[in-house]
């Protein structure tokens, strides 16, 4: 048995991704279905090369409400041939506007599943948050689908171990969509490589290898819906916008730098230096888009009067509540459990009137994908 396929974990490599002698023989048909979460970055990835290497590490919270499930229906292909053969059901319609992104992830992937294109394949797929709203759909979505790809495998070979199973769906939602790395395990995960993580990679997320202190067990994550409509401009074009970015490089460097800070802060339960730097990358992240050629705004007038409430709230009340923003107009407000009666009165009393149609989904930090069903 190859190294890697030991319960072990060690930091490995794309040639340990790509499978070798895959009997299909035994596999006719079948149905994996996944619920995967999405997850909210502290420290901020923007700014990646090919094929979705991150320009800097991040860390972020898995959460728990907002999900992706998704069912992968295969059969074996009456008469072999290269194409690849899929259908995609969005939210019980069908939805051909994601089979280009979907191909382009299969033509990514081909050499780590060769089996794909054995198959016909139907996707069913809905999110439990608006989709292309900045509640990142595209990691959840794609780490799912990932997962059910990584299940067929795990039929077709039964010696690959759980460590292995989640790298390896890691590795493969990632070219799908980099942040859906991040969204396989929980409660919290690196991505990207830096020298003082242990495990850590540019080719799939880990779980954080350290002790959290209790200040950030099942830490609170309520997102107000300022805006449920899909983004102007997508993740995508911000991503390659970075690329001339004039201030990359300086970027790049604070997001390294940002990344060891955190990593301490989470394990000596600094609340205050959590708000510090949470806050500090959420506003960085939007500067970035804003000082882009051509630039941009994802936040809304609502955003920043949602931010402005919570400094005024938390400098008259001293409470450890934070916000955290994604590629988006929503707002995510980041709180200890302890807190959460108080808080939770102050958004319904403050808050909600800034949501649109007083939308807004209360989760929290959460441990991962979870399978749903095989037939």
């Amino acid at each position: 048995m190859k190294d890697y396929l030991c319960s072990k974990f060690i930091v490995l490599t794309e040639k340990n991704f790509i499978p070798k002698n895959l009997d299909l023989s035994h596999i006719k048909k079948g149905s994996f279905a996944w619920q995967s979460p999405s997850n909210i970055a502290l420290v901020k990835y923007w700014g990646k090369s090919e094929p979705q290497i991150p320009k800097n590490p991040s860390i972020s919270f898995t959460l728990s409400n907002c999900h992706t499930t998704t069912t992968l229906e295969f059969s074996k292909k009456e008469i072999p041939n290269k194409e690849y053969s899929i259908q995609v059901f969005f939210e019980g319609k069908i939805h051909d506007d994601f089979r280009p992104k979907i191909l382009k992830f299969f033509d990514r992937i081909k050499k780590y599943v060769p089996f794909i294109a054995a198959f016909d394949f139907v996707i069913k797929t809905e999110n439990s948050f608006p989709h292309s709203s900045g509640i990142a759909s595209s990691a959840s979505g794609m780490s799912a689908l990932a997962l059910c790809l990584m299940s067929i495998e795990k039929v077709i070979n039964p010696t690959i171990t759980e460590v292995y199973f989640n790298q390896k769906s890691s590795f493969l939602a990632r070219l799908g969509s980099g942040s859906a790395a991040r969204s396989v395990e929980g409660p919290l995960v690196v991505w990207g490589k830096h020298n003082k993580i242990e495990n850590s990679s540019n080719l799939y997320g880990v779980k954080f290898p350290y002790k959290i202190h209790k200040n950030f067990t099942n830490y609170q994550d309520t997102i107000l819906l300022v805006d449920k409509g899909e983004k102007q401009v997508s993740s995508t074009v911000g991503h390659k916008l970075m690329t001339d970015h004039p201030f990359a490089k300086q970027r790049f460097e604070q997001a390294t730098e940002n990344t060891q800070k955190l990593s301490e802060i989470l394990q000596n339960g600094d609340l205050t230096a959590f708000i510090s730097l949470v806050e500090s990358e959420a506003l960085t992240l939007h500067a970035m888009m804003m000082t882009s050629h051509p630039y941009f705004i994802l936040m809304k007038a609502n955003t920043l009067k949602i931010i402005e409430k919570i400094w005024e709230y938390r400098k008259n009340t001293s409470s450890n509540i934070c916000f955290t923003l994604d590629a988006g107009a929503n707002v995510h407000i980041l709180f200890p459990e302890r807190e959460k009666e108080a808080i939770n009165t102050f958004i319904t009393n403050e808050l909600l009137a800034f949501c649109q149609n007083n939308q807004y989904i209360c989760d929290y930090a959460g441990f991962g994908a979870m399978k749903l069903e095989y037939y």
